[in-house]
């Protein structure tokens, strides 16, 4: 268990002695946001670990064809992000609005049921289902910072990340069961999806609890609507502007997971019954890593945590071709990987959350998943390209690449100024 220590003030002469100081766990809405996210990253790996191969050996895409829709499966969603952050700053019900993209997720995957093998209907549900994705996240990160003190963020996050791998680690399992169980039948993974998100539904309705921060109070002057103008002005703070455009070099440099799962598999002559397990070995790296990380980030400054995931980002596309052989080259790439999710996820938002005030912090989170989310759409639709102009080998090496000079322009952008202060571990 990760815990905060919570430091009371010093008593005045002649006052009775303190109670011993007390430590806090990271709260237990964190823990009831892990769960949510634990059972329905289930549901989505599951979907996940199987949907590379389907799309290119089952539909047999090509490269760029599957670029795009792996792009859509992540990028193509950015509207949503805003309007979900917009939403429940406006309405002050982020529960509310975080519920309504995971029951659009949910019902996505019987969306799947009926695509009868169309990469068109395919990529169509695959959107639905990302927009779930994108609508609920901005509100679901937000309650996490409301729930621990400012100097607990690393750690709250690291300890939901670590949730979340737990889940991200037992989907592909589940799908691999159920395909063997169900004779290789995806319809049977996409019915068992839908049931798991919908256990995530009932978790959430059940255990969170919504953050009423700006309820008015009696006597007080209640505060005023969150409108598109404010929104608008969140960019005006150069310091916001910094994070915005370091997301959106990060996500521009970041190839989706299943070109990586791709490439290792044909690097490595995996066969193709044990392709589900690549998306294990990263979701057991990163969940042995998440929360350890998110202390760390905390003690030492998010940044250079972040900055290191990508640097062992960059590492993982350069070993997918480079001198480890078979076994040596999926544990090699796969731990990177594993630790360049640990080291990021959810530490960008760490980051950017002091920047943001706190009516507009829904808002503000959303806009930066949303330019990262772009970017991302635009990183996996160059990849495919590149892939089938240039052939795997230089694809990923230009990858590499593109981490390393995103990695360095991010450093510079977010580096401390001379003479400013730390504040609660974001510069490094």
């Amino acid at each position: 268990m990760y815990l905060a220590t919570v430091r009371r003030s010093r008593p005045a002469p002649g006052d009775p002695a303190p109670a011993p100081r007390r430590r806090t766990a990271v709260g237990g809405n964190v823990l009831a946001l892990g769960a949510v996210s634990l059972t329905t990253d289930v549901s989505a790996e599951m979907v996940t670990a199987v949907l590379p191969l389907y799309l290119v050996t089952g539909l047999h895409l090509a490269p760029a064809a599957y670029g795009l829709l792996d792009g859509l499966y992540t990028g193509a969603t950015v509207l949503l992000r805003l309007v979900g952050g917009f939403t429940a700053d406006r309405i002050r019900r982020r529960k509310a609005v975080a519920a309504a993209g995971y029951g659009l997720s949910a019902a996505a995957k019987l969306g799947l049921l009926a695509t009868g093998g169309s990469a068109a209907l395919l990529g169509l549900v695959i959107t639905v289902d990302r927009a779930g994705k994108g609508l609920r996240t901005a509100p679901r990160d937000a309650l996490i910072t409301l729930s621990v003190p400012p100097q607990a963020l690393g750690r709250a996050f690291g300890v939901h990340r670590a949730m979340d791998a737990v889940g991200a680690f037992a989907g592909p399992l589940v799908a691999l069961a159920v395909l063997t169980v169900a004779q290789q039948a995806f319809d049977a993974v996409f019915l068992a999806s839908f049931c798991i998100a919908a256990l995530g539904l009932v978790i959430l309705a059940l255990f969170v609890r919504e953050h009423r921060d700006h309820l008015p109070v009696r006597g007080v002057a209640p505060v005023r609507a969150v409108s598109a103008r404010d929104a608008v002005r969140l960019l005006h703070d150069p310091r916001l502007r910094r994070l915005f455009a370091a997301a959106v070099l990060l996500g521009l440099a970041t190839v989706g997971d299943g070109f990586l799962y791709l490439l290792l598999q044909r690097r490595a002559d995996l066969a193709v019954g044990w392709f589900p397990l690549l998306a294990v070995g990263t979701a057991l790296a990163y969940l042995l890593l998440a929360g350890p990380l998110g202390a760390l980030a905390d003690r030492i400054g998010r940044l250079p945590v972040l900055l290191t995931g990508y640097a062992a980002l960059a590492g993982a596309y350069l070993l997918v071709d480079g001198p480890l052989d078979g076994r040596a080259r999926i544990v090699a790439v796969l731990a990177l990987h594993g630790l360049f999710y640990a080291a990021t996820d959810g530490l960008l938002m760490a980051l950017v959350t002091p920047a943001l005030p706190d009516r507009l912090r829904t808002t503000g989170l959303a806009l930066v998943q949303s330019g990262q989310a772009l970017a991302y759409l635009a990183s996996s639709v160059a990849f495919g390209l590149a892939w089938q102009a240039w052939g795997p080998t230089t694809a990923t090496r230009t990858a590499a690449g593109a981490v390393l000079l995103a990695l360095v322009t991010t450093a510079l952008l977010l580096r401390r100024p001379a003479g400013a202060p730390a504040s609660g571990g974001d510069a490094g």
